[in-house]
This record gives C-alpha cells, sequence and structure tokens, in this order.
C-alpha cells in the first residue's frame, strides 16, 4: 500500500519524534521544536507547512517547510528505513514545493549532510543546485551542510495528491 500523506498535526509530534531519533540520533529536533513550528502552520497568517505519511496507521515519513516573504527552507525531511528506495521522498519534497508556491516563494532553500548522497541526488533530481557550504552546521557531531537552491519551485512540482 502507498504511504498516504497528509498535514501533520499536534497528536502526530510523538511518532514523529521517534522516527526523528532513529534516523537522526545525534542531532534530533527536540519536542518544542516540532510544536514550535507547527504553532505556525494554520490559520491566515501561517508560513509553514509540515506533512506525515502515514502507512496502516503508523507514521513512515514527514517533511517540514518555512516561508519568509519570496524565500522559502526545507527544514526537515525525514523517511523510515523500509521506506527508502520507494519515492516517498521525492513525493514529499513535492509537497512541500507546491506549499512554497502556494506561499508565492520564488526560490527554496535547504542544508543537506554532505555526506547524504542520496538526499542530495534527491534534490538535484528536482533542480536544486549545490552554492556553498556551512562547516560544523549538524552538531554535535560537527558535520558539514551542503546549502542547496532551487529557483522557481513551481516549474518543479509533479502533481501527487495530499489528504488533510
Amino acid at each position: 500500500m502507498t504511504p498516504r500523506l497528509r498535514e501533520m498535526r499536534w497528536w502526530d509530534i510523538d511518532p514523529v519524534l521517534e522516527l526523528e531519533k532513529d534516523l537522526f540520533p545525534e542531532d534530533a529536533w527536540s519536542r518544542g521544536m516540532f510544536w514550535s513550528e507547527l504553532a505556525h502552520a494554520r490559520g491566515p497568517e501561517a508560513t509553514r507547512r509540515y506533512v506525515v505519511a502515514e502507512d496502516a496507521g503508523r507514521i513512515v515519513g514527514y517533511a517540514g517547510l518555512a516561508a519568509s516573504g519570496d524565500l522559502a527552507d526545507i527544514q526537515t525531511i525525514a523517511v523510515d528505513r523500509a521506506h527508502w528506495g520507494t519515492g516517498l521522498g521525492g513525493r514529499l519534497l513535492t509537497e512541500l514545493l507546491r506549499a512554497a508556491t502556494a506561499f508565492e516563494c520564488a526560490e527554496v532553500m535547504l542544508e543537506c549532510r554532505i555526506d547524504n548522497i542520496p538526499a542530495q541526488k534527491l534534490y538535484e533530481r528536482f533542480g536544486f543546485e549545490a552554492i556553498g557550504f556551512r562547516r560544523g552546521y549538524y552538531q554535535p557531531g560537527n558535520v558539514d551542510a551542503l546549502v542547496m537552491r532551487l529557483t522557481d519551485p513551481s516549474t518543479s512540482v509533479q502533481g501527487t495528491e495530499i489528504h488533510g
């Protein structure tokens, strides 16, 4: 069965945190960080878009984007190891790019671990280009980040469906 994408809500934070700690043990987000992001994800003044991927009632992926003026930042994308290579990361990224377009953002930025080659390849397929590095960005592991940019996210959005 294909995981279903829907808006992330507060009751998703605990299962998302479990996945976060499994995938990013050194630099996992805290509960408070997710609460803070979701606080800006609803209503007419919303500047965030967070989605989860649900498969048989279980969260198997999540992603989030922050918008500010004409610039959007991909905050996070994570996919359960059992779903790697299934296209779920691309579906989540497509949803974030759709949100960036809805927020009328002209550019989308992101940081990616320098050692995360599969993620970099995914972003490149969507048109992101490497524009620089952030030394020691991921702490406490002191891992560098590759900074990537996409201009005009509306040209990269493909047709996937989201519920919620």
